[in-house]
């Protein structure tokens, strides 16, 4: 559990690279379809690497999960007493 502030973030609006630091401007989708900025996300362009493929690996154990729900849906159709797929899961 995080005791740091929490940000929602849809995208990013920019992203640069100074003196050793990516910076990351995160954007949030405003009620007018536009983003705006939500933060920044700062890392240590050594650590960059690591950010990244955390995230890519968390992005493939979603995919995986998404896959085994779907390969469940006609299952779920033949059985409706099965109780219905969490929506939110944690990965290790």
């Amino acid at each position: 559990m995080t005791t740091g502030p929490t940000l929602f973030c849809d995208g990013i609006l920019d992203a640069s690279v100074t003196f050793g630091v990516a910076r990351l401007t995160l954007a949030q989708t405003g009620a007018d379809g536009k983003p705006f900025p939500a933060g920044q996300l700062i890392v240590p362009l050594v650590q960059l690497p690591t950010v990244v493929n955390a995230l890519a690996g968390l992005l493939k154990q979603v995919e995986t999960r998404m896959r085994e729900q779907q390969a469940q849906q006609p299952a779920a159709v033949e059985a409706p007493a099965a109780p219905p797929a969490s929506s939110a899961f944690r990965f290790g």
